[in-house]
């Protein structure tokens, strides 16, 4: 077997706002697989670090990659435990190759167009102007949850556009999660998340920095609102870790990100640790292009999620890769007639 792999830049449509910083372009790598004696069937994964939030974030993460690709025939001698986003393109390229090269990572039903995915409509920070109009296309499009970023602008303004999307919709009609990416302190926590409760949300996301258990387990116990952890888990690889993070923290809910949390085989082992200790989750992307959120999406399908997953379609880029991933409304699905179209990429032979 060979490898190779390429660096990719997805550009924004417009600025994104995401973790307090602003974005212009987001930087991934795909890696491509294929045997010597058929090299044009090739799986191919994407190495979808997140420059800033990953924790495989570091200096030498291009020389990993070629260490992958030049000894791809036996990793062993590698640890790549603390670089999840190539352990999500790898696992990715191999299901890939090893399903046809066909971009088919799980089969399931909805791999073959044949169900569903149902999945929030996410909201991004801006003025109280543009996201009461993002708020309202949401609404407008059928969606049944709507997840809203909180901390990015005033707090009083914030809690002013959860009160316009309460007098239009119950809570048995419109689930409302937020997410506040670290932005309460561990002081105001829980006076936000009172004030925050009084609009029956479903969950909030990641409300202060991670890394503060015994200030976040105090919030899990008591919030009025049922607290998810997202950059909690990020850097966590060892499953005695994870499982004493859980029973430090004590969390409702897991916000599970392949490519930042340990790839699938991380991310199933935080399943399993949430499934044994009653805690729910479901998956999210990251940024990542095409290839990446059809991975995460085929992935979701064969755990059959009985939540709305964090799943866009890649909507927000210029040179996204085209693929038969189509949103319909509040649900994703892959159209079996639409065919991937790969553009010429810069592959480095390692």
């Amino acid at each position: 077997m060979k490898a190779t792999y390429c660096q990719y830049k997805l550009k924004f449509k417009q600025p994104a706002i995401t973790s307090r910083a602003t974005m212009h372009e987001k930087e991934t790598f795909f890696i491509k697989l294929w045997e010597e004696s058929t090299p044009n069937v090739y799986g191919l994964g994407e190495c979808a670090i997140f420059r800033g939030l990953s924790a495989d974030d570091r200096p030498n993460y291009e020389q990993v990659l070629i260490d992958v690709c030049r000894n791809i025939n036996d990793l062993t001698g590698l640890n790549l435990d603390q670089y999840s986003s190539i352990k999500f393109g790898l696992e990715t390229a191999f299901n890939d190759l090893s399903n046809g090269g066909n971009r088919i990572i799980f089969p399931s039903e909805w791999s073959n167009g044949n169900s569903v995915i149902q999945i929030n409509g996410l909201v991004w920070m801006g003025s109280f102007k543009e996201m009461y109009h993002r708020i309202s296309e949401k609404l407008d499009k059928g969606f049944k949850c709507v997840k809203l970023k909180v901390g990015g602008i005033d707090f009083e303004s914030e809690l002013n556009l959860l009160k316009f999307i309460r007098e239009q919709f119950a809570p048995s009609q419109l689930e409302i999660r937020v997410d506040a990416n670290g932005a309460f302190s561990a002081e105001n926590a829980l006076t936000k998340l009172s004030q925050l409760s009084k609009f029956q949300i479903h969950s909030i996301e990641q409300p202060i920095k991670p890394h503060q258990y015994e200030a976040m387990a105090d919030i899990c116990k008591k919030s009025p609102i049922p607290v998810a952890l997202d950059e909690e888990l990020i850097g966590i690889d060892c499953h005695n870790e994870k499982l004493d993070l859980i029973d430090k923290i004590k969390p409702h809910y897991l916000i599970l990100k392949p490519s930042l949390c340990g790839g699938f085989s991380g991310a199933e082992d935080w399943i399993t640790l949430a499934k044994a200790n009653g805690i729910g989750w479901w998956a999210t992307s990251a940024l990542e292009s095409n290839i990446g959120l059809n991975a995460i999406s085929q992935w979701v399908a064969t755990l059959n999620p009985q939540l709305p997953q964090g799943l866009g379609t890649g909507q927000l880029y210029t040179n996204n890769i085209e693929s038969p991933l189509l949103q319909t409304g509040e649900v994703i699905k892959y159209n079996c007639n639409q065919q991937w179209q790969i553009p010429a990429l810069n592959w480095v032979e390692p």
